[in-house]
């Protein structure tokens, strides 16, 4: 069983910047694969970045490639979601979620075993 927390969201002027974090429970954190995903009122979730369990592999949806970057740190079981250059169309409910499969399709939801409650971000113009 993996417990996941998620912290960082809040209000920020469109152009900022925001750092999640992620915090998983359990001593097999590094044997996950994370990702992360979010959903906008009235619309379906969406996948914004994964990472695989040793870092090496990050992927990304177009829509944040360049401005996001995901990160973890086994050590502290932690996964990080590092926002810049912030716009509207990125306000969203963000939640962080982990796979042990090594294989996951990593934007697919139903791939992943644990979902965190999530953390509100709001980009204002």
């Amino acid at each position: 069983q993996v417990q996941l927390v998620e912290s960082g969201g809040g209000l920020v002027q469109a152009g900022g910047s925001l750092k999640l974090s992620c915090a998983a429970s359990g001593r097999t954190f590094s044997s996950y694969a994370m990702g992360w995903f979010r959903q906008a009122p009235g619309k379906e979730r969406e996948f914004v970045a994964a990472i695989s369990w040793s870092g090496g592999g990050t992927y990304y949806a177009d829509s944040v490639r360049g401005r996001f970057t995901i990160s973890r740190d086994n050590a502290k079981n932690t996964v990080y979601l590092q926002m810049n250059s912030l716009k509207p169309e990125d306000t969203a409910v963000y939640s962080c979620a982990a796979t042990s499969n090594a294989y996951a399709r990593y934007a697919k939801t139903d791939e992943y075993d644990y979902w965190g409650q999530g953390t509100q971000v709001t980009v204002s113009s």
